[in-house]
């Protein structure tokens, strides 16, 4: 039987990380940032979707999406934000659980499912188990505001949009803490590897 483990966390926390390293493990991932990619390309439904609600402004002169645009709109506005997830998430949702049954198809022991919204959009309900990986808030703001060079406020506000970590922590089977560096980080993962595999 195919296990499927959900993989969360707060942005910039490290869950690409995680989950290159389970991928370089050889288990399947299927990463949901990539799917929400697929399903707003030129000429897609998705697209359309958005550019009828939100208009040409999130649109680049070749017709592809401005992401930086779109952010704007609804990191700033939580009934923007509304809107965008509505118009996503069956789509997002629908390709992820094709690739799940494809992959069952298969019989691959275990896939993982990265994505970021995983309790918002109740991913969790279809998961054996669910993986958060965790850094203390001032790590967290830290990191977002070197990775993206944004100002405290504008990664205050892109934390705040996101369910707190604190209650992800709550809700999982297992916790990777990613407050210290990278071997560390590699080791609770080589661990997790381990333990998915021979349960």
């Amino acid at each position: 039987m195919t296990k499927i483990i959900g993989l969360t966390g707060g942005i910039a926390t490290g869950k690409t990380t995680v989950s290159t390293i389970l991928r370089q493990a050889g288990i399947p991932v299927i990463d949901a940032d990539q799917v929400a990619r697929r399903v707003q390309m030129p000429a897609s439904v998705g697209l359309a979707r958005i550019v009828k609600t939100f208009g040409s402004r999130v649109l680049l002169p070749n017709g592809e999406l401005n992401r930086p645009a779109l952010a704007r709109i609804v990191f700033n506005d939580q009934q923007a934000r509304q809107k965008l997830n509505d118009i996503l998430q069956p789509l997002i949702w629908d390709e992820i659980f094709a690739r799940v049954t494809a992959l069952k198809k298969q019989k691959i022991p275990v896939i993982v499912l990265d994505v970021p919204l995983l309790f918002e959009q109740h991913y969790d309900k279809e998961c054996d188990q669910v993986i958060v990986v965790y850094t203390s808030p001032q790590i967290q703001l830290r990191r977002l505001m070197t990775r993206d060079h944004s100002s405290e406020k504008a990664a205050q506000a892109r934390i705040a949009a996101q369910m707190s970590l604190s209650e992800k922590v709550m809700r999982a089977d297992y916790v990777i803490n990613n407050n210290s560096d990278q071997v560390a980080l590699q080791k609770q993962v080589a661990s997790l590897i381990n333990q998915l595999k021979n349960k």
